[in-house]
C-alpha cells in the first residue's frame, strides 16, 4: 500500500466518509496470476513473476486499495508446510496440503514449528526482503502480517470433517492442537514484524469459524483469536470470513478485530446491524456471480444495491465477498468504483 493509501484507510477506519466511497480487494493467486497472464505455478516459483504481477495490479488500479498487499504466499500450503505436510503443486490450480493428522495420539505427538527455518515460512519472508527495495520504489510498503487462522490450519492438518467432529468428540485433545497452532501464529506474525518493520496491520484469514455454532465458537474460536490479534501492538486488525460470518459478527470488537471481509451472502446493512458501529466492513459483492462472470453494468447495480440501503456510509470499503476469484476482468475491477 503507498502512504496516502494506508492514511486513507485509517481514515475510514476512524469513521472519516469519502466520496466517492474507497474500494479495496483482497489479492492473492486464485486471481493475480491469471489476470497477469502467468501461471500459478509461475507465481510460485519466480519471485521476478510475483513481483511484476502485483506491480502491473497496483499500476492498472493506483485507485484502488489492496489488501494486504505484495502478499507473499503459497496458497494455502504457506502455513501448514511448517507442520510437515505434503503440498500438491499443478500449473494452473492451486496448491493443496495433505493432512497428516489421523488419528488422536498424532495430536499429541505434533511439535510447534519454528517459523524462522520450517516449511515454506522462510521463502515467504525472503521473498518480502529481496523485493522490499522495488516494492519501495514503486511508491509501497508492506503494511501487514499474514497468517491463516487457528481453525483453518487445523481443517488442513486433519481434514475439514474430521476436525469439526473431534471438537465434539475429542475436546480436550482439540484445545491442545488449537493451543499449539496459535502459539505458532503469534510466533509467525511476530517474526513478519521482526523482519518488516514496515508493518502496522495483521490480517488473518479463517472460514471455518463460519462453520461453527455460538457455543462452539466461544469455547473453540474465541480465546484463541483474541490472543491472536492481541499478538502485536498496531492500528489495523483485519480478519477474513467468507463463510457464514453473523456468527461471529457480534464478537468482532470482543476479539479486537476492526477490519472485517465476510461472505457475499450477507448484506452491508445486515453485518452492520450485526457486527455493530465501531467496525470497518470490507464488501460486499458477490465475487464469482456478479464480479467474475457479471457485466460492468451488472457490478455497478451490485454495488448500488449494496450501498443505497445505509443510512450511515461511514467505515465502509467496496468490494467483493471474499477475496477476488479467477477470471475477473479489468473492466469488471473498475466498475466498482461508487
Amino acid at each position: 500500500m503507498t502512504n496516502e493509501q494506508w492514511e486513507k484507510l485509517l481514515a475510514v477506519m476512524e469513521g472519516e466518509v469519502f466520496d466517492p466511497l474507497p474500494v479495496g480487494f483482497i489479492i492473492d493467486s486464485p486471481w493475480l496470476p491469471g489476470w497477469a497472464g502467468i501461471s500459478t505455478l509461475d507465481y510460485y516459483a519466480s519471485d521476478e513473476k510475483w513481483l511484476a504481477a502485483n506491480l502491473k495490479a497496483v499500476r492498472t488500479f493506483p485507485q484502488i486499495m489492496f489488501l494486504p498487499g505484495f502478499w507473499s504466499e503459497f496458497g494455502m500450503c504457506t502455513e501448514p508446510s511448517a507442520f510437515g505436510t505434503k503440498c500438491r503443486w499443478a500449473e494452473q490450480d492451486l496448491p493443496f496440503a495433505d493432512r497428516i493428522l489421523r488419528t488422536m495420539d498424532d495430536v499429541g505427538r505434533l511439535e510447534k514449528p519454528n517459523v524462522r527455518t520450517d516449511g515454506l515460512l522462510p521463502f515467504v519472508v525472503h521473498r518480502w526482503q529481496l523485493h522490499r527495495q522495488g516494492i519501495e520504489e514503486a511508491g509501497h510498503s508492506i503494511r501487514f502480517a499474514v497468517s491463516r487462522g487457528p481453525l483453518n490450519i487445523a481443517s488442513f492438518l486433519m481434514g475439514t470433517t474430521e476436525f469439526l467432529m473431534a471438537i465434539r468428540t475429542s475436546p480436550d485433545e482439540m484445545q491442545r492442537l488449537l493451543t499449539l497452532i496459535t502459539d505458532f501464529i503469534v510466533d509467525w506474525l511476530q517474526y513478519q514484524k521482526e523482519c518488516l518493520p514496515s508493518v502496522e496491520g495483521i490480517f488473518v484469514l479463517d472460514d471455518i469459524v463460519g462453520f461453527l455454532g455460538e457455543g462452539d465458537l466461544r469455547n473453540t474460536a474465541l480465546p484463541y483469536l483474541k490472543r491472536i490479534f492481541g499478538c502485536l501492538d498496531v492500528p489495523v486488525r483485519f480478519f477474513h470470513n467468507d463463510a457464514q460470518g453473523r456468527v461471529c459478527a457480534k464478537f468482532l470488537a470482543e476479539i479486537g478485530i476492526n477490519l472485517f471481509n465476510f461472505s457475499f451472502e450477507h448484506s452491508l446493512a445486515q453485518m452492520r446491524e450485526w457486527a455493530g458501529p465501531s467496525v470497518t466492513l470490507l464488501g460486499n459483492i458477490p465475487p464469482r456471480d456478479v464480479l467474475a462472470q457479471g457485466t460492468p453494468a451488472e457490478v455497478t447495480a451490485s454495488v448500488r444495491a449494496a450501498v443505497e440501503p445505509l443510512a450511515d456510509k461511514s467505515r465502509i470499503i467496496l468490494s467483493c465477498g471474499g477475496g477476488l476469484p479467477p477470471g475477473v476482468p479489468t473492466e469488471n475491477v473498475l466498475a466498482v468504483g461508487w
